[in-house]
């Protein structure tokens, strides 16, 4: 178990929940960051009574520094801000809820300063996935992912030895609209689509899952953190999401992880490894369960997916481009700029047209980030 923790990102569903799990599980929070919601941090903050605060946003920063003016918490700004709670001396772990490509200074710098990283922010690794495993490596720093289908592979791999696996099998619920055409999902409004039938999730997140772009993500996320190829991995459509994730070993064997479709109990083990506790979470009641289906991801009604893929394999920054706009497509639908199936659109134009290179150094990675959004922002 981690002695105490730096929360990236503390006001997001991620941050919200690693937040209840440090309450119960007494790790204690010796830093918090987010970016604007400042009444919520502000709540948090007295809470948990972190040594430093770091608010991203300038304005925001200078209103929190007032708000808490009768602490002794210090507090921070902009990426400064960000990287200093990474890297604070106190914090064993730092748990990176961040959404988007701002989250990439802040987890290499918390690398460099050996911390354990409880991996929530999925542009860590499908913008700057070779650099940062690289550099972890390097410095010796642990990584332990808090995604449900990566923690679901990472248990289901503990104790294996080197040559052991011989696929991972990725498993997503599909989404709310599983088994519709694309045709049909022209008109699909914003609370439809953040309608998850199985998790609780932020709104872009729930978008993604519904367009199977998370899944995509994923899978980019996979090949980096298990060392292996595109071609090592299978995305199974599992609706009722008992199932995280499976291994397939050389020998026929399939290793799956099961529980309730709940977040709380991925970042619990991120916290705790390689230990388990007890947690407050529902357990899993099989009595309950009418029964478990598969099928084959649906890739011409939810291109998303298939464009993530395609990106897996040409490699370099192409999964920057295509996560970064993305990511900009679906705040335009959330804010009704953007109709639904134009995402995909805006994703698949900002890969074809921005030239993709080696994403080996993090000042291209975040030139090609930067790139994609403006392109997005100019033509949709």
């Amino acid at each position: 178990m981690v002695n105490a923790i730096s929360i990236l990102g503390c006001t997001g569903s991620i941050g919200r929940q690693t937040a209840a799990v440090a309450e119960h599980t007494g790790i204690r929070v010796a830093a918090l960051t987010a970016n604007r919601k400042i009444d919520l941090l502000e709540q948090q903050a007295r809470k948990f009574k972190p040594e430093f605060v770091a608010v991203y946003d300038e304005e925001a920063a200078k209103a929190f520094k007032l708000a808490v003016a009768d602490t002794d918490i210090r507090v921070g700004s902009g990426m400064e801000g960000l990287i200093e709670a990474a890297t604070l001396d106190s914090a064993d772990c730092v748990v990176t809820a961040v959404s988007g490509a701002v989250g990439l200074k802040p987890t290499l710098a918390a690398i460099d300063a050996k911390k354990r990283i409880a991996l929530a922010n999925k542009e860590t690794l499908v913008c700057a996935g070779e650099l940062v495993m690289a550099r972890a490596k390097e410095k010796g720093a642990e990584i332990v992912p808090v995604d449900s289908e990566h923690s679901a592979i990472f248990q289901c791999l503990m104790g294996r030895g080197e040559g052991e696996l011989h696929k991972i099998l990725l498993t997503g619920s599909g989404g709310p609209f599983r088994g519709r055409s694309r045709a049909t999902l022209e008109d699909i409004t914003p609370a439809q689509a953040v309608a998850h039938p199985n998790w609780s999730m932020g709104a872009k997140i729930s978008v993604d899952s519904s367009t199977l772009m998370n899944k995509g993500l994923e899978f980019i996320e996979a090949m980096h953190l298990f060392s292996v190829t595109p071609d090592d991995i299978t995305v199974v459509i599992h609706p009722q999401s008992v199932i995280h994730s499976m291994v397939e070993l050389v020998d026929g064997t399939v290793i799956a992880q099961l529980g309730v479709p709940d977040m709380g109990l991925p970042i619990q083990l991120a916290l705790s490894y390689p230990d388990r506790c007890a947690s407050q979470f529902e357990h899993l009641d099989f009595w309950k369960l009418r029964d478990l289906s598969f099928e084959e991801p649906d890739l011409v009604n939810f291109p998303c997916l298939a464009l993530a893929m395609d990106c897996a394999r040409r490699g370099g920054t192409a999964p920057c481009v295509m996560s970064a706009a993305n990511e900009v497509a679906v705040h335009k639908f959330l804010r009704g700029e953007l109709g639904y199936n134009r995402i995909y659109d805006a994703a698949r134009g900002a890969v074809e047209t921005i030239p993709r290179q080696p994403a080996d150094d993090l000042d291209v990675i975040l030139a090609a980030d930067t790139a994609a959004r403006a392109y997005v922002n100019e033509h949709f």
